[in-house]
């Protein structure tokens, strides 16, 4: 194969054509040289073009790759929003309901949305394309974790006060000592009257229910009886029984005809404890009845609701609060 034609060039002077020697090396610099640059050039700016453009099989399936991961990350970051306000709801619960039923104080806000300060511990995710969104995430979730943490040990507390509630509900006097069917009378209400022995206005620390001698009388609630008294004085409670029902409440039923409880013994609210008697300062076969909280007598008729209907209650209520009325008979109430 020839490289170098055979090239001439027109003579003027001598009006003929001459031929023109070329060396391989001229041929190389003046035709191929140039032509080459030309293919080196275009296929440079067609590799940077391609580069650009057009992603290698390893590229393109990292792209995808890195697609999925977004879009799980996107899910996860959805379902994230969505369990904080189903949390956010939990913590109104447990402040509004849960803990005002148990009169408790809400858990302060300082605790429940307390952050993480001091070292920046979202460095390690900085400096990449989604850094932002990332970090945000991550603090969101650490707040979230912690604010679980506080709900559960709340949630801890409140079974407690469930079971501390459950045996206070037990404990408060909530029943008639003497039962409705033995009632044959309601003598004298709570408060100021003129006392049948004394002749005097005194203070009546609780009420009277008239009943026979022999009736039974019942614990109004769980508790310990704190003093037993046998006495066949004219005077005073006569005979009488004690009870502590904890949580600030006690109990005290007086001129009994028989004490069947001893002290320190455990009793439940409905157990036999005593009988109806005369004793002390009486005219009659009754039962004087009180209930103190904290060493304060309250009304005992406020604590008749486990048996009797909300009829009967009211109607209760409403002749106790009669200070012309110091006894009235069961069947005013029917």
């Amino acid at each position: 194969m020839k490289f170098i034609k055979t090239q001439y060039r027109f003579d003027p002077e001598t009006l003929s054509y001459q031929r023109i020697d070329s060396d391989f090396f001229s041929w190389v610099l003046k035709t191929l040289l140039p032509q080459s640059a030309i293919a080196i050039i275009l296929g440079i700016a067609l590799f940077f073009v391609f580069s650009f453009y057009l992603d290698s099989p390893e590229q393109s399936d990292l792209k995808h790759k890195n697609a999925d991961i977004l879009a799980q990350y996107e899910l996860l970051s959805e379902q994230l929003h969505l369990s904080i306000n189903q949390l956010a709801e939990i913590q109104y619960h447990d402040d509004n309901i849960y803990r005002v039923i148990f009169e408790e104080n809400q858990i302060p806000s300082s605790v429940r949305q307390a952050g993480y300060g001091g070292v920046n511990r979202y460095k390690k995710l900085e400096g990449y394309k989604n850094s932002e969104t990332v970090i945000l995430n991550n603090i969101k979730l650490d707040k979230f974790e912690k604010q679980l943490v506080v709900q559960s040990k709340s949630f801890d507390d409140i079974v407690k006060l469930v079971i501390n509630k459950e045996r206070m509900l037990s404990s408060i006097p909530a029943i008639q000592p003497i039962a409705i069917q033995d009632l044959t009378r309601f003598g004298s209400p709570f408060g100021m009257r003129f006392h049948p022995i004394y002749h005097r206005w005194i203070m009546h620390m609780g009420v009277d229910l008239t009943a026979a001698r022999g009736t039974n009388i019942y614990s109004a609630g769980n508790g310990t009886v704190v003093r037993t008294e046998i006495s066949h004085s004219r005077r005073g409670y006569g005979s009488q029984i004690r009870i502590d029902h904890g949580y600030g409440y006690l109990t005290l039923y007086a001129h009994l005809n028989k004490v069947l409880v001893k002290v320190g013994q455990q009793v439940k609210r409905g157990d036999i404890i005593g009988k109806v008697g005369n004793t002390g300062g009486s005219t009659a076969p009754h039962l004087h009845y009180e209930v103190r909280i904290h060493g304060n007598p309250v009304n005992p008729i406020h604590y008749y609701f486990n048996d009797l209907s909300p009829e009967e209650y009211e109607k209760v209520i409403k002749l106790a609060q009669d200070s012309t009325t110091h006894s009235f008979v069961y069947e005013d109430l029917e």
